[in-house]
């Protein structure tokens, strides 16, 4: 999809639709809305009135041929009663995106709103289209190929003097949103097609295209390097797992006497968990190919983040295995040491995604990360408790919180920051072993996190929970079934900012 903008009055530019964005909640339209209604006449003054379109939020009407525009088709998108965020901005071009889409129109417009900084509306709008551009139905025998062709951004002329900035935006919202599909593509592949062996190998073609570079470990190596955890869910898969490490080196720094700082982002890759011998239940139990949605999520915003090139080093660890019940599966009860050389009490084989990050938490740790942040579809529980709304967040120091924070709102996702007090511990404190894998039923989603902090140990660490917002069970509006891309706007915006970028 090309990406461009332009600075134009908005009934002096031709488009095959213009997407112009409408308030539920002002009684009389304002900004960018008012200046394309004077130029229809009233025209969406009077549609208002007639209740005939309520702007409701992603309530879309199209109108062809519009009078007094240049434009060949309007597209007006309700923003609702709530002024928009980014959040909402991104929904909202993805809603305009998918509709259009639906009607073949493939090139359009958006007038950005006067109210909303252009940098925000620029992100928005590129993310929220690429987002909705997305098709989960590959393997159809009659996939929807339709693409998106060109969206364009148009800013008033007075805007002119930021235009260079203004495309660095577009650069950076175009990477992120390439990086969020291609992690949505892998996260998307059935479990036949994408096997620890085939994940590593799309990730090292991935790092080889983008200019990163790649080491996969196998088994005899995590064996050397000690990794009992990682290798205790593996054994129980025919499949060999892979630990997959990408690193993005900048250029030379410009002040190489400023203290280094080293970005490590871990990624859960279980390409299929049926919880091993603790086995879950068949209902529902297909979606679980999307277990890796945490390593997919790293890798695309290792693109992203390559594509961009801050002065910042950053690596990737994504451990990749099945969990399956084999006859040489890990049982509960049975204790493994993990690469720190913690020992652990597997209580539940399905508890299997935190045991495969203690190793990759440790092995970060090994390489050098200074900050880390860890991606996984961990528990069920971070979704009772926060819905598929919010993801998890979890952080051991309030400084790092803070900068991964403000990431988190540039970004425009939603997650919430849930508790890592000491208490908790007890919990996991193990009899046989340091540490138990699950600390029961209540406070599952702490647990869990308390259980990698020992495996992060002193380093400013984040933990992202995203089981309850990786993947959406119905189409939306803005985006279709299926996988999200969840978490990769946020680390990848994290990497800016923490390189001063």
């Amino acid at each position: 999809m090309d990406t461009r903008l332009t600075f134009s009055f908005p009934a002096e530019f031709e488009t095959e639709a213009l997407v112009v964005f409408v308030s539920e909640r002002e009684p009389k339209l304002a900004g960018a809305a008012a200046e394309v209604d004077q130029a229809l006449g009233g025209a969406v003054a009077s549609l208002l009135k007639s209740g005939e379109f309520s702007a409701r939020a992603s309530e879309t009407l199209l109108l062809f041929k519009p009078t007094g525009l240049k434009a060949k088709r309007l597209l007006l998108v309700g923003t609702g009663k709530v002024p928009p965020t980014v959040y909402e901005l991104r929904r909202l071009a993805g809603a305009a995106a998918r509709s259009l889409k639906g009607k073949n129109i493939l090139s359009w417009s958006v007038l950005a709103p006067a109210e909303i900084a252009p940098e925000a509306v620029i992100a928005a709008t590129i993310t929220g289209a690429l987002a909705a551009d997305f098709e989960p139905g590959r393997y159809k025998s009659e996939p929807d190929d339709k693409r998106l062709a060109e969206v364009a951004v148009i800013l008033p002329p007075s805007l002119k003097a930021r235009e260079k900035e203004l495309l660095r935006a577009i650069q950076v919202a175009s990477a992120i949103g390439e990086g969020q599909n291609f992690a949505r593509e892998l996260a998307n592949e059935p479990s036949n097609r994408l096997t620890p062996t085939i994940m590593a190998a799309r990730a090292q073609a991935m790092a080889r295209a983008a200019g990163l570079e790649c080491e996969l470990i196998d088994a005899a190596r995590a064996r050397e390097l000690k990794m009992g955890a990682f290798l205790g869910v593996a054994q129980g898969s025919s499949e060999p797992p892979v630990m997959m490490v990408l690193r993005y080196r900048p250029r030379p720094a410009a002040n190489p006497a400023a203290p280094a700082r080293v970005l490590g982002l871990i990624g859960k890759g279980i390409t299929f968990d049926t919880g091993g011998i603790s086995i879950k239940p068949a209902d529902g139990m297909e979606k679980m190919k999307y277990d890796m949605a945490g390593g997919a999520a790293v890798l695309g915003a290792m693109q992203a983040i390559a594509a961009l090139r801050p002065p910042l080093e950053v690596l990737a660890v994504v451990p990749a295995t099945e969990n399956m019940p084999g006859g040489r599966a890990q049982k509960p009860g049975d204790v493994q040491i993990a690469m720190s050389g913690k020992s652990i009490e597997v209580i539940n084989t399905d508890a299997e995604g935190r045991l495969v990050l203690a190793d990759a938490l440790a092995y970060a740790r090994q390489l050098g990360a200074t900050h880390l942040v860890d991606v996984a579809t961990l528990t069920g529980a971070v979704a009772i408790a926060l819905g598929t709304v919010n993801s998890g967040v979890f952080a051991n120091d309030d400084a790092f919180y803070a900068e991964f924070e403000r990431a988190r709102q540039t970004a425009g996702e939603k997650m919430w920051r849930l508790p890592l007090d000491d208490e908790y511990f007890e919990q996991i404190r193990g009899t046989v072993g340091d540490i138990l894998n699950t600390g029961g039923r209540y406070g599952g989603a702490i647990t869990a996190a308390m259980f990698l902090r020992e495996f992060a140990e002193t380093v400013p660490w984040v933990h992202l929970d995203i089981a309850g917002t990786a993947w959406l069970d119905d189409a939306k509006p803005w985006m279709a079934k299926g996988p999200t891309g969840a978490a990769v706007p946020t680390l990848v915006n994290l990497a800016l900012a923490m390189a001063g970028v």
